[in-house]
């Protein structure tokens, strides 16, 4: 499902790696508005297709259409400039800093500026922009009571909600999550599954995601990837129902649950 009013589309993508395909002539889309999961078993090439998509590796072939134009592909640090931002399976926070403090850096990063600026000297007004800003971000993944809690003292369950704040305080078109469920339990995983409902509406998502739940839940549609190529596309539901996807992931039990 590609269109003109495509948030994000790739067209015929392929990536080798020495003598390995690890993706073949691969096309996704984001739209406005929607969540998008990526799903595959391990070894599929869902994390090379993100990768592709957030200018981590360049593919040997295919094109970019960003907004509605063709593009370049793009470099890591141009992700944040085109409205994109992405999480990484670790958390990455700064365990000797506040939550605030960790959410109002990635406020700065985003803004291309000083690394510490936004705590360590920068003018009192764009201090409060920031800390405004990551207030905001907290508040959308429900970490405003916790501002001022030290990062090292949390819970990991909770670290990554505060890493989703980080990537949000930017307020991206775009946020790309790389397996948010990740070492969550169960009543953790509802909390991500109603967050990403709520961000859906000022943000569209795509989600790697290895836990099935989640994206059957909260995705509108799915690309399913097996051995680097394309198998299957469409609905949770049209997916679930895919022999292809059956066989190759979901298996008999997935099917009818």
């Amino acid at each position: 499902m590609t269109n003109d009013q495509s948030l994000l589309s790739v067209e015929g993508v392929n990536v080798h790696f020495g003598g390995l395909k690890a993706l073949s002539d691969i096309h996704c889309a984001v739209n406005p508005g929607e969540v998008v999961g990526l799903i595959g078993p391990n070894g599929a090439g869902k994390t090379t297709l993100f990768n592709v998509l957030s200018g981590i590796v360049k593919p040997d072939s295919g094109s970019l259409t960003l907004h509605g134009q063709k593009r370049e592909w793009l470099e890591p640090y141009e992700l944040v400039e085109n409205q994109i931002s992405r999480t990484l399976q670790g958390v990455g926070l700064f365990g000797d800093l506040t939550v605030l403090e960790n959410v109002m850096i990635g406020a700065e990063l985003h803004a291309s500026a000083g690394l510490l600026r936004s705590i360590f000297g920068a003018s009192k007004k764009s201090e409060d922009d920031l800390r405004a800003r990551a207030q905001i971000a907290l508040e959308n993944t429900y970490c405003a009571d916790i501002a001022h809690v030290r990062a090292d003292s949390l819970p990991y369950p909770i670290t990554k909600r505060v890493a989703i704040a980080r990537a949000l305080v930017s307020n991206p078109k775009l946020l790309m999550l790389d397996e948010p469920a990740g070492g969550l339990g169960s009543h953790d995983i509802e909390w991500m599954k109603g967050m990403i409902r709520n961000i859906r509406g000022r943000t569209s998502v795509l989600i790697v995601e290895h836990h099935m739940d989640v994206v059957m839940n909260v995705c509108d549609r799915i690309y399913v990837l097996n051995f680097g190529e394309l198998i299957a596309e469409g609905t949770p539901a049209q997916v679930r129902e895919n022999p292809a996807v059956i066989a190759a992931y979901l298996g008999t039990q997935g099917a009818s649950s």
